[in-house]
């Protein structure tokens, strides 16, 4: 069987961005279902993140939306990776470039690899991932991912961009593809043998389906309090619980095409630029600041005093135990949340809408894959979370007792004290990302740019570099080279329209 049950119901509980990217997956897999996803005209968009990682891209090309078409209307930008500043206070390694590789990397990666490998062994060569990495180059210059149609190897980005808007752009597209909208408060979820049967807004009326999806955010309505499915907390390796934000005015000097993360006294502050203001927050673990605190150094910060109005959010950090539970689906803040540090959380709403597309069709429409479903999701997000917890372990400050605890911080899992082994002995860090199978979260160029980037390499009297070490002065010139084909951020946003 390759469609799915003739007129199979699809209720998605909660809108925002995982919900009506749910439902847009959903409507192009299988048109001929019948969806209805329920919005609380009370309830708006948390928005902690409005950052992707590359996925988002293969999600608009899978349902045929132009970059022209949704960008300017959500006063979107590119994003060629992440940069981190403050988070080792070892000299030469204050600020490193997460990339997102594309092809042209692989030309360069093969000797950042060697570079870090001779470093851990004590050489004395150039080993700061910076310069091995065109994502790195274009966005120190400010420039866009987005090569000429004479130029076709261009690098893998991600965008930054209004969660707002991309919420309120998805619907309705959505709608436009025959998604039923309803504003409707639910009160009760209805649950028979383990399964939801139907949903209960206020005034009585019900709401049934076949197949329901839970995009209700932190409260998880119909996962977590209906059906009772376990939350996993992550709050033993991931310190940070909330969050201050506020914008200001866009840079007037010009566009910056990457995300800044920039540590705090106890947590890290973020710079997200978008065509119409600069989106910025304070990730924080309230153990360690106040809320009033928290505001404070987030102002002092940006340098904006008084001015401005914040807004202070909450984070539940972890997952449920279960993402598919009887006939329900859990996507977004509803499945599960790990702090937007590598703003991953879009990307784990398409892969678990897509793989349970999959999951469920492949078992002819039933639940006979659920388990191993589960079991993958569950692996992405744990796969995810090690990666998010290396940066705190790794640090190098010890300013404050924040940072000193999450670099002492010994609950680890076996995954992520197999790479760290493997890094401080010498050992082949891609080799071992592929033998524990995790290279599908965080490829072993992104774990390689973490541990080097923060300057973890040993210290004392350097040995000569000896034959065959990377020529800096050719991977400069092939990256500056390339770069000429990429243009201004700017430029090419105003060119979308």
């Amino acid at each position: 069987m390759t469609k799915p049950p003739a007129g199979l119901r699809i209720v998605i509980l909660g809108g925002g961005t995982a919900g009506w990217m749910a439902a847009n997956l959903f409507a192009h897999a299988w048109p001929a279902a019948d969806i209805t996803v329920i919005e609380s005209p009370e309830i708006g968009i948390i928005g902690v993140g409005e950052g992707s990682t590359p996925q988002l891209k293969a999600f608009f090309d899978r349902l045929g939306i132009a970059e022209a078409e949704w960008m300017p209307a959500c006063n979107a930008t590119y994003k060629n990776g992440i940069a981190f500043h403050g988070w080792s206070d070892r000299p030469g390694f204050e600020s490193y470039f997460h990339p997102f590789p594309g092809p042209l990397d692989l030309h360069t990666a093969p000797a950042f690899f060697d570079a870090t490998r001779r470093r851990r062994h004590g050489q004395d060569v150039w080993a700061h991932p910076d310069r091995f990495f065109l994502p790195a180059y274009l966005a120190a210059a400010r420039h866009a991912p987005i090569a000429p149609e004479s130029f076709p190897l261009g690098p893998a980005y991600g965008y930054h961009f209004d969660a707002h808007l991309v919420g309120a752009f998805l619907r309705d597209h959505a709608v436009k593809r025959g998604v039923t909208h309803l504003e409707r408060r639910i009160v009760a979820v209805a649950v028979d043998a383990g399964a939801v049967t139907h949903l209960v807004a206020e005034g009585g009326e019900r709401i049934s389906g076949d197949l329901f999806v839970d995009s209700s955010g932190f409260r998880s309505v119909i996962h977590q309090d209906a059906l009772g499915v376990p939350f996993v907390s992550f709050a033993e390796n991931l310190f940070n619980n909330s969050a201050v934000v506020m914008p200001t005015p866009a840079d007037p000097t010009g566009t910056a095409s990457a995300t800044r993360a920039t540590a705090l006294s106890a947590g890290w502050a973020w710079d997200i630029p978008l065509t119409s203001r600069t989106g910025n927050g304070y990730v924080y673990a309230s153990s360690y600041l106040s809320k009033d605190a928290a505001e404070a150094e987030l102002r002092a910060h940006l340098g904006v005093g008084d001015a401005g109005s914040v807004r202070h959010l909450s984070m539940k950090v972890g997952r449920v135990a279960e993402s598919w539970s009887g006939n329900s689906l859990a996507v977004g803040l509803s499945q599960g949340f790990i702090e937007p540090l590598e703003a991953t959380a879009l990307h784990i709403v398409q892969a678990t809408v897509e793989g349970f597309l999959n999951a469920y069709q492949a078992g002819g429409f039933t639940p006979a894959n659920r388990d191993a479903f589960n079991a993958r999701i569950a692996a992405r997000y744990d796969g995810i979370r090690d990666y998010i917890v290396c940066h705190y372990r790794m640090n190098r400050r010890s300013d404050t007792a924040y940072w000193r605890d999450n670099a002492a911080n010994d609950r680890l899992s076996e995954s992520l004290k197999g790479l760290i082994t493997c890094w401080f002995t010498g050992g082949d860090l891609a080799e071992e990302v592929a033998r524990q199978g995790i290279a599908g979260f965080y490829a072993a160029t992104s774990w390689h740019c973490l541990f080097a980037g923060y300057g973890q390499f040993p210290e004392g009297a350097p040995h000569p570099a000896g034959s065959g070490a990377a020529d800096m002065a050719a991977v400069d010139d092939f990256l500056r080279r390339v770069a000429l084909n990429f243009p201004d951020h700017r430029s090419a946003l105003d060119a979308l329209g």
